[in-house]
């Protein structure tokens, strides 16, 4: 995120933990892991309906529960009648009270990535090949498998790729290949951010970069192609994550800011479409426009009514909750009518001439799956619409400008609007940071001071959105509304956390510039044994939270507490050297 207490930690290194390559010299499979959780075959048997054929590594853990998701999350309704192949992703949520094995490697990795590219341990994602092909042998006339990958990354471009690559050829040649593919996984290097990353899976080699928190929003740092003195082919991807923007808000194209304010305020949304490939782009979609803010409610890209969550999200006895649900089924037209916000797409098609202006629509409209594509909704914008975004991608379809040109555009306009919003809160929180001299090395670190919200209001009128955006509206309205938000409520708690631990960071430094010896001299036994006991427990605090704290001032405190220790008696000598930590 922009400013805050990130920009105030950027001089302080983190202490060197053991690079990622020295943690994965462990076991085989560790390094598969690390990528996905397992690969799964869902076929189609006349006795069970949709089943799992085949679990890949065959160690792989997953619950009835998990399975039974992602055998009806893998194909799709019988109503899209989708023929050839099919390219899709899901979101569901895995069983709790399970281990994960790597876990501090993989909570490493998680720390340099930016926020809404960090792993949410309470889901994973499945990404989704599906192949339907007539096939007279078999007695429903028709072939019908999927090859799903599961992963907690949200690596969206990279598996969709991958896929791309190894699923036709597996539909020919079955299991062993399967096996091979994946032993080429457990020969990928970790997923470390901000590293250039060449990853081979069956004689093609995919060359990658992992975002960091460091990179500035909004840029992407070129992967080069480099061409390979030997016989391999490389592919450059010019992403990990990121969706087709321009693509997905076509059929939308004239409400895009409203959109953005209802997934900015985390208000429930239905994507109906025609398909799941559609559902899950424009659902992932949504969710980035906010970035770099992380949408921090749930959200499922496709969502069927055999989910496990199915009656918690669609029950009428409460109001419908933060959540973005993505559906192919007409089932939901009807099931879903009572939500507030509901987009109803058809084809997603690259528009040949420029879209019809659509109005918003009413909710009691919406009866059925086949009504017209559009917003249907009731909600008030807070701000005025921007015109110049409308007109500038007008112009792009008029002069056939690549959907690639578009979505940059696209990006840049969410982004600009994001920080716009985020910059005057991200100020004010700063503000709530004791100053320095606060910090005494004798008392516990000082504690931030309060979020009011009244104060917050009072700064906007000398530095609010109007510094850096041009739009007019009702943003405190925006901003009173957003404060209540969940995703208010999670982009505060890690800005709290992060300052929390800056404030430790720095009582440490205040305790490593004191004469510690000096002091024990002046103090009592009992008194110097206290203080070593408890420069111990900051010592292993500053390990256990990954404070930002410089790799010399943990040494020059450990230098501190043997000095300090040497100084006692023999015998409390020996106890506190073998106490350890």
């Amino acid at each position: 995120g922009p400013g805050g207490a990130e920009a105030a930690a950027e001089d302080v290194e983190p202490a060197e933990p053991e690079s990622p390559e020295q943690c994965l010299s462990l076991l085989p499979w560790d390094r598969f892991s690390a990528w996905l959780h397992c690969v799964c075959v869902v076929g189609f048997d006349l006795e069970l309906g949709q089943a799992v054929e085949v679990i890949y590594p065959p160690h792989s853990k997953l619950t009835d529960k998990e399975k039974t998701n992602i055998c009806y999350l893998s194909f799709p309704d019988s109503n899209s009648g989708c023929l050839g192949d099919t390219q899709f992703c899901f979101r569901f949520r895995r069983s709790p009270g399970r281990k994960v094995s790597l876990c501090c490697f993989l909570d490493q990795l998680d720390r340099e990535l930016p926020v809404y590219l960090k792993k949410d341990s309470a889901y994973y994602y499945g990404y989704v090949y599906f192949r339907q092909v007539r096939d007279k042998s078999l007695k429903r006339g028709y072939f019908q498998k999927s090859l799903v990958l599961i992963s907690k990354l949200p690596y969206v471009h990279l598996f969709r790729t991958m896929l791309k690559q190894i699923a036709p050829e597996y539909f020919e040649k079955s299991e062993a290949f399967l096996e091979a593919v994946c032993s080429d996984i457990d020969r990928w290097p970790p997923p470390v951010a901000g590293k250039i990353l060449q990853l081979p899976i069956m004689g093609v080699i995919m060359k990658l970069r992992i975002p960091t928190y460091r990179d500035k929003p909004g840029t992407t740092p070129i992967v080069q192609n480099m061409h390979q003195a030997d016989a391999q082919i490389s592919m450059a991807l010019p992403t990990v994550h990121e969706v087709d923007l321009f693509r997905c808000f076509c059929p939308v194209f004239f409400h895009i800011q409203m959109l953005w304010e209802l997934v900015l305020l985390g208000e429930p949304l239905v994507v109906m479409a025609p398909s799941p490939a559609e559902s899950s782009e424009t659902v992932l979609a949504l969710v980035s426009c906010i970035s770099p803010l992380k949408y921090c409610s749930d959200f499922r890209p496709y969502f069927t009514i055999h989910d496990s969550e199915f009656k918690e999200y669609t029950t009428r006895t409460q109001a419908p909750p933060s959540v973005i649900l993505g559906v192919t089924n007409p089932f939901f037209a009807k099931t879903l009518q009572h939500w507030p916000h509901i987009i109803r797409i058809g084809d997603i098609k690259l528009p040949g001439e420029v879209p019809k202006q659509v109005k918003v629509k009413k909710l009691k409209n919406l009866k059925t799956l086949d009504s017209k594509p559009g917003v249907y909704t009731s909600y008030k914008p807070y701000l005025n619409k921007d015109e110049e975004i409308v007109k500038q991608l007008q112009k792009g379809v008029q002069q056939k400008r690549p959907t690639e040109a578009q979505s940059v555009i696209l990006r840049r306009y969410f982004l600009e609007l994001t920080e716009s919003f985020i910059i005057p809160l991200e100020r004010y929180v700063a503000s709530l940071m004791p100053l320095q001299k606060c910090i005494s090395p004798w008392k516990s670190p000082p504690q931030l001071r309060q979020f009011s919200q009244e104060d917050f209001m009072k700064t906007l009128e000398k530095a609010g959105p109007q510094l850096t955006s041009g739009l007019k509206g009702d943003w405190i309205g925006l901003y009173r509304h957003f404060l209540k938000s969940p995703n208010f409520d999670g982009w505060f708690r890690s800005r709290q956390k992060e300052m929390t631990q800056k404030l430790e960071a720095l009582h440490l430094e205040a305790l490593c510039n004191e004469n510690l010896v000096f002091w024990c001299q002046k103090h009592t036994e009992v008194e110097a044994v206290d203080l070593v006991l408890k420069l111990k427990n900051k010592l292993l605090q500053a390990d256990r939270e990954h404070l930002p704290v410089k790799t010399e001032t943990l040494k020059k405190l450990q230098t501190h507490i043997n000095d300090i220790i040497l100084a006692l008696p023999d015998d409390l000598q020996d106890i506190l050297l073998k106490t350890g930590t």
